[in-house]
């Protein structure tokens, strides 16, 4: 009831604001919350669109208008009524107006207040107040009412008859608030053409005030603007309060984002004379929010769609095409040789390689498809309303053909090649989520058969990865069930023909296909993400296997074991543990040798460095095994810090006497031991082998001619026996 009428009182006049045009305004709002000695209520949901509205334009009102908890405390206050308390408006102190009730009209208020919350029509109280920077009495008369919630106290005060000169008259302290309030204001005439902008909306648009008026709102919005504004005339002319976000145009060219509470305005037989705007910036959060957005979709490095914008596009294309029948190709893209590239390189040769490949990549594909990175080397391509395989098959050779020609990357020139899995909707999967798993299977396919080529899905495809997956649960139920054993390579020392060391190697005991090598089942736990609970418990069986041979064969006996690039990656933690572990076993960590080939220096050398730097300080050796396969072998051996060298079985296959292999051997055998390193030939075949490296001061050797992994217990009585025969040859 209050709102029409003040809503009246606001659309009676023509004239440019004044306190005659707005007068009687109140802001409607809803609570937070409040807690009173009179009633205790809940918080309330938020604010309808039609009170976000008034809120706006009451801000404004050249009376003062509170919402008030039914304790009293003052939940939110337009500008007049926090200048006439002299309080910041939104009473971070949360102070009850009845402080500011001059103390003989306590009585006065608190029945006033009762009295307004047990009636459903506004009640009237005349009293004095006073202000909280001085404590000058001023008389007003207050009119409160429950607001529609249920939920608030609504009071109006208005300043006594005869009184207002004392404080100012209304309407100069309403033209006052208007110039300085931080909100644009902005009226329009029946014709939207500007009638009066405050400062505040001159400044923001980079007008003087005498420049905006008479001009129509139109001319400060783009086209997009103007067809909004063009769609909601009848809606504003009928009487509705509206918000709208608009992008307007500053004087500079620069763009101003911009919410727009509208009232509209009518003279007093209902006349629509046109309407009253609150105008709020919002350019920069807007800006934030796009940035935001975008950081969420786009790669930054490529500006590609990442992998949630991918998703999004990728359901809505399958949609499309169900919905018009049409078949649609996913292409799942791999690059060839992208990380050689970037250890060698440098990552920021690699990024540059990234960039131009997603350019060569979106080059082959229409406008209409979607390119996209998913992450590191990987890409996707939506080809959407294909008709025709022999089109995919185009698209695809012409994407293999330019990312196979060389980068340019400063004054190196890289070849890569690529791998592309091709799946289909609908005959390959009809689920978003299955064509990619589809794709990607096809694109393992591609690497499979030779790489710089593409396959399709087909159901071979999809039974091998289902295998694959049961071979990961069959695992993870291998390690519950301790189908784990460790058998053990005899490691010989070359100058006194004793087994002083040897290399744990993991078996798979399965309960129908037998006793399993690493090779057939390691890298499933690699992919399924079981490495490190099984090199966990391969650490703690080799070293309690350790412990038993240095009570049986002498305290130096030390027990090898093999780490993945992934293992090496692992947490500290584990290492922690594993140390712990040890010294339960009190047995010395240097009984225990970690096996990491080249491949693993290659994943991040400073990384690297600190953790070959923690596993020497907890007391463990480092061996670096495969020696001479790998890139920069001669620089790792200076920069990381290695303790032994595991010389690869192609220098060993053909040592003879006058063989350039036996002079490569002696060579890195003495730079190794200029460099404090002792090394371990591996492969070792022949006693003819053997005797070679003893000729050439290699330190240790293991390999067949010695003895194949075996049981430890096994190992045990080997040496025990020792190996006489073979040290005699």
């Amino acid at each position: 009831m209050e709102k029409h009428t003040h809503s009246t009182e606001l659309h009676g006049s023509r004239q440019p604001i004044s306190a005659a045009r707005i007068d009687g305004l109140t802001r409607m709002a809803i609570i937070d919350e409040a807690a009173a000695p009179f009633v205790q209520v809940p918080p309330a949901d938020g604010l309808s669109a039609e009170q976000a509205c008034f809120n706006d334009i009451y801000l404004l009102a050249p009376v003062g208008y509170f919402v008030l908890g039914f304790d009293t405390t003052i939940l939110q206050m337009n500008v007049v009524g926090a200048d006439l308390l002299g309080l910041p408006r939104n009473n971070p102190a949360r102070i009850p107006l009845r402080q500011f009730i001059a103390p003989r009209f306590h009585d006065d208020f608190d029945r006033f207040v009762r009295q307004a919350l047990n009636s459903k029509h506004p009640e009237l109280c005349s009293l004095q107040m006073t202000r909280a920077r001085n404590q000058q009495g001023f008389p007003v008369t207050l009119r409160a009412s429950v607001d529609a919630s249920g939920q608030a106290i609504r009071v109006v005060l208005e300043l006594a008859e005869g009184k207002l000169a004392a404080l100012e008259r209304s309407e100069e302290r309403f033209r006052r608030i208007v110039h300085s309030a931080e909100e644009g204001i902005w009226e329009i005439d029946a014709a939207a053409r500007t009638s009066f902008v405050n400062p505040k909306m001159a400044h923001m648009l980079g007008y003087s005030i005498e420049e905006m008026l008479d001009q129509p709102l139109v001319a400060f919005m783009d086209d997009e603007g103007r067809a909004i504004l063009e769609r909601n005339i009848a809606r504003r002319q009928s009487g509705v309060a509206e918000r709208h976000e608009f992008k307007f145009l500053r004087k500079d060219g620069g763009e101003l984002w911009a919410t727009l509470a509208t009232n509209p305005i009518f003279d007093a037989d209902g006349g629509y004379l046109g309407a009253l705007a609150l105008v709020s910036d919002i350019t920069a959060n807007r800006a934030s929010t796009e940035r935001i957005w975008h950081q969420a979709n786009f790669d930054d490095l490529t500006a590609l769609p990442n992998r949630h914008m991918f998703q999004d596009r990728l359901g809505q294309e399958v949609k499309k095409a169900q919905r018009e029948g049409m078949q649609l190709a996913l292409l799942f893209i791999d690059l060839d040789g992208f990380k050689e590239v970037n250890d060698t390189l440098g990552h920021e040769q690699g990024d540059a390689l990234l960039v131009e490949a997603a350019r060569r990549i979106g080059a082959c594909v229409r406008t209409s498809d979607t390119v996209a990175r998913l992450g590191g080397d990987e890409f996707t391509v939506i080809l959407s309303g294909i008709e025709h395989a022999a089109g995919i098959e185009r698209i695809t050779q012409t994407m293999l053909a330019l990312l196979n020609r060389p980068f340019a990357l400063g004054t190196a020139q890289p070849s890569i090649s690529a791998s592309i899995g091709i799946a289909l909707y609908p005959s390959d999967a009809a689920a978003p989520e299955d064509l990619l798993r589809n794709a990607d299977q096809a694109m393992y396919a591609a690497k499979q058969a030779g790489r710089n080529g593409y396959s399709y899905f087909t159901a071979d495809l999809q039974l091998a990865a289902e295998a694959r997956q049961q071979i990961t649960l069959d695992l993870r139920s291998a390690l519950a069930e301790r189908q784990f054993v460790l058998h053990f390579q005899p490691i010989v020392n070359l100058q006194s023909g004793k087994i002083e060391r040897a290399e744990a190697l993991l078996r798979w005991r399965h309960p129908q296909r037998g006793l399993l090598a690493p090779a057939e089942f390691l890298p499933h736990a690699e992919s399924g993400g079981l490495m490190m609970e099984i090199g966990d418990w391969v650490f703690r069986q080799a070293a309690l296997q350790a412990r038993r041979w240095q009570d049986e064969l002498g305290p130096g006996f030390q027990v090898s074991i093999n780490q993945s690039a992934a293992q090496f990656r692992g947490d500290t933690a584990l290492y922690v543990g594993w140390l712990n572990y040890a010294a339960e076993l009190q047995l010395a960590p240097r009984s225990i040798v970690i096996e990491i080939t080249e491949g693993v220096l290659m994943h991040g050398a400073s990384k690297v460095a600190d953790r070959l730097r923690e596993l020497r300080e907890m007391g463990l050796q480092v061996a670096l095994d495969n020696f001479g396969t790998g890139y920069s072998s001669l620089s790792h051996l200076k920069h990381f810090g290695i303790d032994l060298l595991k010389l690869d079985h192609s220098f060993i296959q053909h040592l003879a006497v006058d063989s350039g292999d036996l002079a490569m051997c002696e060579a890195l055998i003495v730079m190794a031991h200029k460099l404090g390193l002792r090394v371990v030939a591996e492969g070792v075949e022949t006693a003819a082998q053997s005797a070679l490296l003893a000729l050439v001061g290699c330190d240790f050797a293991q390999g067949y001619v010695y003895a194949e992994a075996m049981p430890a217990e096994q190992l045990s009585e080997l040496a025990r026996r020792g190996l006489p025969r073979l040290i005699e040859d």
